[in-house]
């Protein structure tokens, strides 16, 4: 039997975050990474979503009841007691518009034996955080989708020593040929494609079959590159802005779901940008807030910029 219990499947690593805020307070192990932010958004939206994941024996078993109570399938997320879990530093500064990131541990690689044979969803997301999806894993999950989505930021980290990250200089981009939809920030993407021209670097990109290209930068919004077209999707504003984290992967999970409805790219798009106008308003992966807020934030801004 086919396994298909969600449309969206998100693929990535977990982290266990300790977030150091003004003043000097810790708070170790929220739930952080890639995948959580993406699948929290798929679900705000009421698209049904599941998880392929490997986690080790010091990740909280009362993470795996919060993911369920919000209806995220992690089922085929595998535990595996002999390893420990991907674990990040983030050091804000006074008004959270500033973020230092360090590696703490790097868990091991997501593979084969961690994806059900019979895996058959349809949208796959590859969300990876710390280098932990290879191409070849890559080239396997293009197989189990209809559409394959991709985050190319923990692709790109390298990590020295201390653990503190930079972009790598060289990638390899045989990803890009296998993926339809790329979302991506603007230094990501000249890493990514060896260029510093924005529309040369998009055409790239296209050149290789990505069909869909959206590029986040932050509080100056999006831009949705799409049949030879260029669209400036403006940030939602806030209500107000305790932590920007995560905002990219929360855009994503919403444009996915309301792509799934069969919605038109430009409102798949503004509700992205709500979605993501809501993340910020929480710290860390405590806040996604209510679908209707949501969907008017989006309608909103549509009705301004698109119609």
């Amino acid at each position: 039997m086919v396994f298909q219990s969600s449309s969206v499947c998100v693929v990535g690593s977990f982290s266990l975050d300790s977030i150091v805020v003004p003043g000097g307070d810790r708070f170790f192990h929220n739930l952080g990474g890639a995948t959580v932010y993406t699948s929290f958004a798929v679900r705000t939206l009421e698209e049904s979503v599941s998880v392929v994941s490997r986690v080790g024996r010091d990740f909280p078993e009362t993470f795996f009841c919060r993911l369920r109570e919000k209806g995220i399938d992690v089922s085929m997320v595998k535990r595996y007691p002999q390893e420990l879990t991907t674990s990040f530093e983030l050091c804000y500064n006074n008004d959270f518009s500033e973020r230092v990131l360090k590696l703490v541990r790097k868990g091991c690689p997501i593979g084969f034996d961690d994806i059900p044979s019979d895996l058959r969803v349809k949208v796959v997301h590859v969300a990876p955080i710390a280098d932990e999806i290879s191409y070849d894993t890559m080239v396997y999950l293009k197989g189990c989708c209809d559409f394959l989505s991709f985050d190319p930021q923990g692709f790109l980290r390298r990590f020295d020593e201390n653990g503190n990250v930079s972009l790598k200089l060289q990638v390899d981009n045989r990803v890009l040929g296998l993926v339809d939809v790329c979302k991506v920030s603007l230094d990501e993407l000249f890493v990514l494609t060896g260029l510093s021209e924005l529309n040369k670097a998009v055409q790239v990109v296209h050149d290789v079959g990505v069909k869909i290209v959206i590029v986040t930068m932050g509080a100056k919004g999006s831009l949705l590159f799409v049949d030879g077209a260029c669209y400036s999707v403006p940030a939602c504003q806030p209500s107000v802005v305790v932590d920007p984290t995560g905002a990219g992967d929360v855009f994503i999970g919403a444009f996915l779901a309301e792509y799934l409805k069969g919605e038109e790219l430009l409102w798949c798009a503004s509700v992205g940008s709500a979605a993501a106008s809501m993340v910020v308003e929480g710290l860390g992966s405590t806040f996604f807030g209510e679908k209707q807020e949501i969907l008017r934030r989006a309608a909103i801004l549509y009705e301004k910029e698109f119609r």
